[in-house]
């Protein structure tokens, strides 16, 4: 059980204490972003949304039955834009280059043609590449679930973890193959997996595979796919270098982008000024309130995320954390307490920041300063999630 404080009393209390320096996320070898983040939560309250209305229902669609009741057993009524505008000319057979931020339905924007795709030739094999082993993840495990009741058989293909049960996997011959640049270029170079044998490529988040240094992998990885194939990207940003990459791997693409909303209205965001105090014990006191039941806390640093979890274990604070320096096991053990509500608190570096839909957390908090804005607006996404509200705090 959680330790409960009245919220104004807590207010009351920070700016009564003088607070020691100790546990700071920001001591490292990175600079500190130099910014008002205020000027980040006035920007995204700025944009607003008109509600949605769809063109295309779900039962329009010419698709598979099973692939039908798959979808509304998924509680899946309305679409999404991405989903409205994209799965159109997927089922058509053409190349797509989706901008949209994560959250926004994009993975079933592009596994619900493909399943239908290989619903009608079961000798078709999909790629989907993606920037993160958690990203990966939840993309195959949604596959799962829309293709249930099919023979369709995928694997996903991963570092972090071993190499062995995922070579035997492939040699079964799945439709999809789901994975990180890196394992999968480990895998062809041991002649396990032919990227020419491929029609259909995902490449997902790619503005993030470039983020983590995968800009030499996945140029390697376009160089070796078939000539004839069904491209789709799908990207949050467009900068010089991911146009670059897409140009190599998309010829004649229908061109989607939905960056109508950076920030949902659900969201309520605001910041937190420190006043010379100590970051951990401002958060230690936010974390007593009742209302902070499942909170994502975003750090910039390995070491400093490990020294503030175990500072928040010290006073009793239930957590876990996750980043790159974990083991896959390890991460994905702190990402299933978290989600099982075993834990208050999950910290993590921005590594949780994309992709990763987790239910009803209560508050994102910013206990570092996101680098861009970009990176913010990724960050606060992880709450506020299918229509209900959220909150995000950042610390300053």
């Amino acid at each position: 059980m959680y330790r409960h404080n009245n919220h104004n009393r807590y207010k009351q209390s920070l700016r009564s204490k003088d607070l020691r320096r100790n546990g700071n996320f920001s001591r490292g070898i990175r600079k500190t972003p130099v910014y008002d983040p205020a000027l980040f939560i006035k920007k995204s309250a700025e944009h607003t949304i008109e509600e949605y209305t769809p063109t295309h229902s779900f039962s329009d669609f010419q698709i598979h039955s099973i692939l039908k009741q798959n979808i509304a057993s998924k509680g899946y009524k309305i679409l999404t834009p991405i989903q409205d505008s994209a799965i159109p000319p997927l089922l058509a057979g053409k190349n797509v280059v989706g901008i949209a931020e994560t959250g926004t339905g994009k993975t079933a924007a592009f596994l619900i043609p493909l399943i239908n795709k290989v619903l009608n030739n079961i000798r078709e094999k999909v790629l989907i590449i993606t920037p993160t082993r958690e990203l990966a993840i939840q993309v195959e495990q949604e596959l799962r679930e829309l293709a249930r009741g099919t023979q369709i058989k995928s694997v996903i293909c991963i570092g972090g973890v071993g190499i062995g049960g995922q070579i035997h996997s492939l040699r079964r011959n799945p439709n999809f193959v789901v994975g990180t640049p890196g394992r999968l270029i480990d895998l062809d170079r041991q002649r396990i997996l032919d990227f020419g044998l491929f029609k259909s490529i995902v490449l997902d988040e790619v503005d993030r595979m470039l983020d983590l240094g995968f800009i030499v992998d996945v140029t390697y990885i376009v160089s070796k796919l078939s000539h004839s194939r069904h491209s789709l990207f799908f990207s949050a940003t467009l900068p010089e270098r991911v146009q670059k990459i897409m140009k190599e791997f998309v010829r004649e693409p229908v061109v989607i982008s939905v960056k109508t909303q950076p920030t949902p209205e659900n969201i309520n965001q605001d910041i937190v000024k420190l006043n010379g105090r100590e970051k951990i014990d401002v958060l230690d006191e936010l974390l007593t309130n009742r209302e902070f039941e499942k909170v994502l806390v975003f750090g910039r640093t390995k070491r400093g995320i490990d020294r503030v979890a175990r500072a928040l274990s010290d006073r009793r604070v239930t957590v876990a954390a996750i980043h790159g320096n974990k083991s896959q096991g390890q991460r994905q053990k702190a990402l299933e307490l978290f989600k099982n509500n075993k834990v208050q608190v999950l910290l993590a570096t921005d590594i949780a920041s994309r992709g990763l839909d987790i239910k009803d957390v209560t508050h994102v908090i910013n206990y570092d300063l996101p680098g861009t804005y970009e990176d913010y607006i990724h960050r606060i996404g992880r709450t506020g999630r299918a229509n209900k509200k959220g909150n995000a705090l950042t610390f300053v």
